[in-house]
């Protein structure tokens, strides 16, 4: 176990009493204005004497600007997950990118039975979760409807959307070890308590994920350690986990950190004293401590991804090229109006897909000018809420073109280890092209990081803007140009050959 590096996060745990419907709203606000990062709200939809969670976080939102807000944990018997990602996409916009979702399989299945929901042995539990996480995800990735048949749901062309203001992390509270391996191989963070799983406990249950991230091919890091706690300040130490005076709770959320990659602590309290004091004198006191032991960070050039033959290294405002188009392979053409109807609908559907990434790079395009010119609306920014401060139209532009690079990236690799293997195997002669289009997503991959770069600096100081300008303009000339000499070359064998992409 070690720690990630990840920023770390503090937060309350509220519980949504009905009769404390004001002291929640009061907490929540108390909870921003100490400097808190985050708010966890439980669901146990079955108790009667609790506030509907996704209405309690929607009224939460309204009421903060500033601090995140996830459900601690969701209970997914009880929540259809199609519905449960829109809901999640629709106050991520209008709360300007402050949610993030916990995920549970339902730990009481005699409450979730009692309100109609599905009684579900522990194996279907996880099953039908990991199914659950597959449809989220695809209703916030732009494209065509989307169909699935899982056993426990379904999806039969729901159009994907709305799509949330940034990459919403699913959040898996898991103990055993089915979904903890769930948690390694598909989670983007891993929810624990501290009342079902001490400390000690904490490293043996890492190690699964840990094993299952890399057996997926995922990095340990790539799963959020997020610990929801409880404690007793007193006078004296010595008195067990998180009981004692605030320089033991640091001391020893500090150990976590460091020692098992801990970096959400969110805390169970309704008293007001003691969330201050978590807030004023634990939270400074751990956030000190970990920056002295973690490596100092060393300055490093800006990455320069390497140039295969495809590149030609000219790019400046008013001339800018990526892609050396007068040296790619071709082959030999045939006319695709002379197959079927059936056949030639197939090799198009590669044009809609890559329709759809044209016009999010419009719409990426349209962002940047709007945020050049000190505007930013819903509409050009993919719905997100009106009326944005400069500040926060750079972040939601940041964060904008990162949800694309995602998509773009997982695009290419589908290309590159499905659809390509495949082209050549049915058709040896178009090898050429596709070791060229290869090379060709690779120099994408390297604009791709270069806007990175340019994206985080503008974050940090807004008149960078023109970096991130010129790292656009330099990925809608590869991109276009790629994707045109991709639809040239492989449509009609696409359709010819009736492979499926």
């Amino acid at each position: 176990m070690a720690d990630f590096g990840h920023e770390l996060w503090f937060g309350a745990f509220l519980t949504p009493d009905a009769a404390g419907r004001h002291r929640l709203e009061r907490q929540a606000v108390l909870a921003e204005d100490l400097g808190l990062d985050i708010l966890g709200i439980q669901d146990h939809p079955y108790q009667p004497s609790f506030l509907d969670t996704w209405t309690l976080l929607s009224v939460l939102a309204a009421r903060t600007s500033r601090i995140r807000l996830f459900p601690d944990v969701i209970n997914l018997p009880l929540r259809p997950p199609a519905v449960l990602a829109r809901s999640a996409a629709s106050l991520d916009l209008l709360s300007g990118g402050r949610i993030e979702l916990g995920l549970g399989s339902g730990a009481f299945p005699g409450g979730v039975t009692a309100m109609g929901g599905p009684r579900r042995t522990p194996a279907e539990s996880v099953e039908a979760l990991e199914e659950a996480i597959e449809v989220m995800r695809a209703l916030w990735t732009p494209g065509d409807g989307v169909r699935l048949d899982g056993r426990h749901y379904r999806l039969d062309g729901a159009q994907p959307g709305p799509f949330p203001a940034h990459p919403i992390g699913l959040w898996i509270g898991s103990y055993k070890r089915r979904m903890l391996e769930l948690t390694g191989r598909l989670g983007d963070g891993w929810v624990p308590s501290s009342g079902y799983a001490a400390p000690s406990e904490l490293a043996g249950m890492s190690a699964i994920i840990d094993a299952a991230a890399e057996r997926a091919g995922r990095e340990p890091a790539d799963v959020r350690r997020v610990y929801n706690i409880s404690g007793r300040f007193s006078g004296l130490a010595g008195g067990g986990f998180l009981d004692g005076p605030p320089p033991v709770w640091a001391e020893q959320l500090t150990e976590l950190t460091l020692l098992y990659g801990m970096s959400v602590f969110v805390l169970a309290s309704n008293d007001e004293r003691s969330l201050a004091t978590f807030a004023e004198e634990v939270v400074p006191a751990v956030r000190d401590a970990v920056t002295r032991e973690r490596p100092s960070p060393t300055p490093a050039a800006e990455p320069v991804p390497a140039a295969p033959p495809a590149v030609m290294a000219t790019a400046g405002r008013g001339s800018v090229g990526v892609l050396d188009e007068a040296t790619r392979p071709r082959s030999v053409k045939r006319d695709i109006n002379a197959l079927p109807p059936a056949k030639r609908a197939n090799g198009q559907r590669l044009v809609l897909i890559h329709d759809h990434l044209r016009q999010e790079l419009t719409q990426i395009r349209d962002a940047l000018e709007q945020v050049a010119d000190g505007q930013g609306d819903a509409a050009s920014l993919r719905s997100m809420i009106n009326q944005l401060t400069m500040r926060q139209n750079y972040w939601t532009l940041g964060t904008f073109c990162a949800s694309y690079c995602r998509l773009l990236t997982t695009h290419h690799t589908i290309e590159d280890e499905h659809m390509f293997p495949m082209l050549t195997g049915a058709e040896p002669s178009l090898a050429p092209v596709v070791q060229r289009l290869e090379q060709e997503h690779e120099v994408i991959a390297g604009v791709l990081t270069g806007l990175d770069v340019a994206l985080v600096a503008m974050i940090e100081d807004p008149e960078k803007l023109d970096g991130v300008r010129l790292q656009v303009d330099l990925l809608a000339d590869a991109l276009l140009s790629h994707l045109g000499y991709e639809e040239e070359e492989l449509v009609e064998p696409l359709a010819r050959l009736d492979l499926d992409i």
